[in-house]
Parts: C-alpha cells; sequence; structure tokens
C-alpha cells in the first residue's frame, strides 16, 4: 500500500510536534521509514479508534456469515415467540 506521506524516524524524532499537529489536521496516516524501508505507520487517535470499530463491525459480519454457512440460525419469528414466551413467564 503507498502511502502518500513519508517520513524518516529521525525527522519523526526531531519534528514529532509539527508531525503530531499534521495527523490531527490531515486525518491521513503516515509512513515511518527506517534506512530507507517502511517500519511502521503513525495514525491520529480518532482514525485509528475508527479503525478499530469498523473492524469490530467486520469481526460480527464474518462471525454472522460463518453461523448462516453452519446452519446456525433461527427465524426471526421463533426467536421473538421464544422471547415474548420467556418474559411473560416472569
Amino acid at each position: 500500500m503507498p502511502y502518500s506521506s513519508q517520513i524518516t524516524i529521525n525527522h519523526l524524532r526531531t519534528y514529532a510536534a509539527k508531525v503530531l499537529l499534521q495527523l490531527a489536521a490531515q486525518r491521513e496516516p503516515i509512513a515511518i521509514t527506517q534506512n530507507g524501508v517502511l517500519k511502521a505507520v503513525l495514525q491520529d487517535f480518532t482514525s485509528y479508534e475508527n479503525t478499530q470499530e469498523t473492524l469490530a463491525l467486520l469481526k460480527f459480519v464474518c462471525v454472522g456469515n460463518h453461523e448462516i454457512k453452519g446452519g446456525k440460525v433461527k427465524p426471526v419469528a421463533v426467536v421473538v415467540a421464544g422471547l415474548r414466551a420467556k418474559r411473560s413467564a416472569k
């Protein structure tokens, strides 16, 4: 994946505060290189949280698809009837 913004580890050390301001303003990840080799990606915290939320949702979708393929599903009417029966039993 090509990153439009790449900086060296030395640049990050020298200009960390400026780099963090750039991250906050542009909300685009920055690739960190060491000796010309990509070593890490720096991302603002809000974007990181959004990425984690998206990954969690995708995980739920994958689990759901796996359960559908495995036949571990029930019609909605059956689930609702079961919930209503539990509620009226109380």
